[in-house]
Formats: structure tokens, sequence, C-alpha cells
């Protein structure tokens, strides 16, 4: 069976790496597979040139389709790509991902198997490994702290355009950061559709390192992301998704005890925070700067609720 793929990339202010991912893309070595497949990439109203540096670069990004909206969030420019899309099988993927050049062959050989072996109600979902490494990403190491427990995340995964129309695509609810995925996988998973491990696709995931002076942006994220986990819970009000959203009183009562009753706090640990910062643990600060993040996440869900 020979299949055609459709990449769809919603990106917002992200051109630098944007380049990167985009070049990437253009190196893929196809299989018999594979026929041919196209990049859509979505600008979300960027303010950074993305839009100019797509059009001045065509020749050398012979497979890249170009669409623009207003700022309006990743699942409202995800549903625009899907709909534009040509192609059969869709291939979901960040546009801070920097992809291995057998990325497409992996995704598709894996999804044509479990294709003639069931139905189509399945997905593949490839490796995410986080680096802050610009020059040269690919160079990173998988962690543990890479591993995911997300059943859809659309970082890394392929599925059919039929199966995704078919459960209504993504909530234009889910305007700001967080969850619009994760809800798609909600109904995705009532459909009995199969999550299929697919760790062959391998993208790595760009982000600068951490500073301090990200921590205003990361405590709004988190905010924006207890709005949007509201959104969440009232379309699935069930067991399952308070837990995955953080919603109950053991969740509450864990990040209390964890953070000491709120004397582990952002501001308590800035002197902590900047001598890792100083001696180049960028990525240790984040994962203990992630600690009173949650709490003000689980916080303001409560005061939403």
């Amino acid at each position: 069976m020979v299949m055609n793929v459709s990449i769809v990339i919603p990106t917002y202010n992200r051109k630098p790496i944007l380049e990167k991912c985009l070049k990437a893309l253009e190196k893929q070595n196809l299989n018999e597979n594979i026929s041919n497949y196209e990049v859509i990439v979505v600008d979300d109203g960027s303010t950074d040139g993305t839009t100019y540096w797509i059009k001045d670069n065509y020749e050398v990004l012979p497979h890249v389709v170009l669409y623009e909206q207003e700022h309006g969030g990743p699942a409202l420019g995800r549903n625009l790509g899907v709909m534009k899309s040509k192609y059969e099988i869709i291939i979901f993927i960040d546009s801070d991902l920097i992809v291995l050049d057998d990325f497409i062959a992996c995704h598709v050989n894996k999804l044509l198997f479990s294709w003639s072996k069931n139905t189509k109600k399945c997905f593949t979902y490839g490796s995410v490994i986080n680096t802050s490494n610009f020059s040269n990403p690919e160079s990173e190491r998988y962690k543990l702290t890479d591993f995911s427990f997300a059943y859809f995340a659309t970082g890394n995964v392929a599925i059919s355009k039929e199966l995704l129309l078919s459960v209504g695509l993504f909530d234009n609810s889910f305007s700001l950061y967080g969850w619009e995925d994760l809800e798609l996988g909600e109904r995705l998973k009532k459909l009995g559709t199969k999550l299929i491990k697919c760790p062959e696709a391998v993208g790595f995931h760009w982000h600068p390192p951490f500073d301090c002076g990200q921590i205003e942006s990361l405590v709004s994220q988190e905010k924006e992301r207890a709005r949007m986990a509201l959104i969440f819970y009232k379309k699935h009000s069930n067991l399952r998704v308070r837990f995955m959203i953080q919603l109950t009183p053991i969740h509450i009562l864990l990040w209390q005890i964890i953070c000491l009753g709120g004397l582990i706090s952002i501001k308590r640990l800035l002197p902590l925070l900047r001598f890792l910062i100083d001696s180049g643990r960028n990525r240790i600060a984040l994962e203990i700067v992630r600690i009173p993040l949650n709490l003000i996440y689980v916080k303001e869900l409560r005061r939403l609720i």
C-alpha cells in the first residue's frame, strides 16, 4: 500500500527554530510505502517575519504549503491545516521539533503495519527528546525526563485523516496554552482508538536554556493551562480527566506538602536558581522551578472551579 502524508505544523513567533524544523523535513528519505508528502505550516499571526521568510525561501522548501490566520491558538491552526491537507495520513508536530531523515518513513511503516492487522482506529506516537542545544539538537541523548504518559500529544503523532474528521478535530475553545490535544485524545479513546508506540520516529524538541527572565511568562502559562483545564473538565467530567488535570483533593494536598505549605516558592528559590544557572545547570534549575509552578497551576484551577 502506497500512501501520501500531510504534516501539519501550527507556529507562532518561532522563526529561528522553525527554519531548522522545515529544513529537516526537506531531507526526508522516503520508501516504497510513501508516494509524496506536504508540509502544511499554519502561521498563527506571527510578528517575527515567519511568513516572509517562508515566502522568500519557497525554492528550498518545495514541500511547504503556507496558510495564515489571525492569532487564535494551536487548535485552530491544526484544524485549518487538516482541512487544507490533501493526503490520507496526518502527522502533527510542533514548530520547534527537529526530526531525523527517516521520520516520515518510520511513522508510515508502523501505521500501515497496524492498519493491515486491525482497523484504522489507531495512531502512532513517536519519541520526543527535549534539548536546549540550538546548533546541534540531534546530539541530545534520551533522558528520563523525556518520558511521557500522555495518550495523544500532538508534538509527534501520525493518524488517519478519516479518523480525525470522524471524531470532530480539535475544539477551538482551547485558544490558550494546554490540553487541546489531550481533549481530542479523550474522544479518540472513547472510540476505542489504539496508541501504537513508534520510538523510531524521533524528534528533538528545542527550547531555550532556562533563565530567571522566563519565570513571569511561565507563571502566566500555568494560569492559562488552568483555564484550559477547566474547559477540558467541563467536556469530560470523569475521574480519569480529574486526575489528568490534577483536580482532586489528593493533588492539592500533595503539592501543598511538596511545597511545604507555600514555603518553597519561586521567590525563595531565586538565589538557588540563579546559582544553578550561573554554573551551567539550567536544566536542573528548570526542573526545580516546575515544583512551585505546578502549585500555582493547582491553586489557580481550584480558584476557577
